[in-house]
């Protein structure tokens, strides 16, 4: 068989003419762009262990799928899990919403000619979502808080375009670290590091001050932290950026918005995060919702990646929404472009505006104290039962890290433990943070009832008891 049985138009002859088209000899030649010492060559691409090296039909792909699912675990609700992902609840409404077919589509829609309907519904989201953070404009949208943040970074050097100096918190995502050094490295850019407060595990004013130069472009902070603990000090933070001339950016979880000062009321310039938390619930690598806004300054605007959507009249007077600002790649701007979304974010940013237009400013409120009031009630528990649930001294919202160094056994053992009573606890993060000891990072959601958290506790002083014995 000259084609491939599932790519269609792709016989020798049509490909023939393509490449003629195009005015390239072969498929090398195609790909001269792609360094040969990392390209598969056609001996090693027959011998690739990729899928079942054959087609399969429908019947047997299909038991193939199920098998595999039927090995995932379900913890329903005893998810503990912190660090960056959340098991929050997701109203049933926005499923079935966002699966319609005027939203349901897996291309990001871009071209400046869709429907009314979704123009209105990403409008919506970014009004609600710059009210939340209190920012002047909020594109719709990015791939994850790790590459909003990246881009974040990217903008900023493009605005400070003297400017060739970063400066990140060293208790960041470590995740989101690997991010930002994987879209900087092909820049001219200096990363420092500031250190933390190992009292409070928040930003060290000392070292932000004796790091921060005329050569930064911009400082990160994030709040709450990676840790959990909130940035008290985020204003005067953003005082001693400004009096350099550098942009000052934060991170935040959108939820903890109802309780805790928004990045636009702390003088931030560019403000990121995850919308996970805002009902698009658990799924193995995602989708997720990179949140992306910046304050009203022409300077940045210009410069922000992704796409914004406006409110006008059309020529008849009628209300309508158009595409007003994007530079995508594929519009002739090419390497210049500041916009590389690919795949449908904005059914993701549909989903978070149907979620907080649910639930509402005194929703959201009561969203976060429910969640404030539960952790810190965890984190009272914990403590009755001898672990360091106090490793800094600071206020936090959600997660908090827990050391196991006094029981006498690596957390993987405790971990292994819970999971045999079907609950998932906290992320080790011991790996990242070594002066920590054998932590884990332990997050409480609305989900989680007292019955649950009481659960945890009493499995893990079984566990405490029986390592005394």
């Amino acid at each position: 068989m000259d084609s491939h049985p599932w790519i269609p138009n792709s016989t020798r002859e049509i490909r023939e003419k393509m490449l003629e088209k195009i005015g390239v000899k072969n498929i090398d030649e195609f790909f001269n762009d792609i360094p040969r010492n990392i390209r598969i060559s056609k001996e090693e691409w027959d011998n690739l262990e990729i899928g079942l090296k054959k087609p399969i039909s429908e019947i047997t792909a299909r038991r193939i799928i199920e098998e595999k699912l039927s090995m995932n675990k379900v913890f329903v609700p005893l998810l503990f899990l912190g660090g960056g992902a959340y098991p929050h609840y997701v109203p049933s409404v926005i499923k079935y919403l966002i699966s319609r077919g005027e939203f349901l589509t897996s291309y990001t829609p871009y071209q400046p000619e869709i429907s009314q309907g979704i123009l209105q519904a990403l409008f919506e989201y970014q009004s609600l979502m710059a009210e939340l953070l209190d920012m002047d404009v909020v594109n719709s949208s990015m791939y994850d808080w790790a590459s909003a943040l990246a881009e974040a970074l990217l903008m900023s050097l493009r605005v400070k375009k003297n400017k060739k100096k970063i400066l990140l918190p060293s208790n960041m995502n470590p995740i989101h670290k690997r991010v930002v050094n994987t879209y900087l490295s092909p820049h001219n850019v200096r990363i420092e590091y500031v250190n933390y407060n190992h009292d409070t595990g928040l930003i060290d004013l000392e070292d932000l001050k004796n790091k921060i130069d005329n050569d930064t472009a911009a400082v990160y902070v994030q709040s709450p932290n990676f840790f959990g603990y909130i940035e008290e000090n985020a204003k005067e933070i953003g005082e001693i950026v400004h009096d350099i001339d550098s942009l000052f950016i934060m991170g935040i979880d959108p939820i903890s918005l109802g309780l805790i000062k928004p990045p636009g009321e702390l003088g931030a310039d560019i403000a990121v995060g995850e919308g996970q938390p805002l009902g698009l619930g658990l799924n193995y690598g995602g989708p997720y919702l990179g949140i992306f806004a910046t304050r009203m300054d022409m300077k940045l605007v210009r410069q922000m990646p992704g796409r914004i959507i406006g409110l006008t009249r059309s020529v008849d007077g009628s209300r309508a929404f158009t595409m007003i600002l994007q530079t995508r790649e594929q519009h002739i701007r090419r390497a210049k472009a500041t916009s590389n979304i690919c795949t449908n974010e904005a059914l993701s940013a549909i989903a978070a505006a149907i979620y907080l237009a649910l639930l509402g400013k005194s929703g959201i409120r009561k969203l976060a104290e429910l969640i404030y009031y539960r952790s810190h009630y965890a984190q009272a528990r914990l403590r009755e039962i001898g672990l360091n649930t106090d490793i800094f001294k600071s206020d936090f919202f959600k997660e908090f890290p827990i050391n196991f160094d006094n029981i006498g056994v690596k957390y993987r053992y405790v971990h292994e433990k819970l999971l045999e009573n079907n609950i998932h606890g906290g992320l080790y993060i011991g790996n990242w943070f070594p002066e920590l000891g054998e932590t884990a990072l332990y997050a409480f959601t609305e989900i989680h009832t007292k019955n649950d958290i009481d659960l945890l506790v009493e499995k893990l002083a079984d566990i405490i008891n029986e390592l005394k014995r």
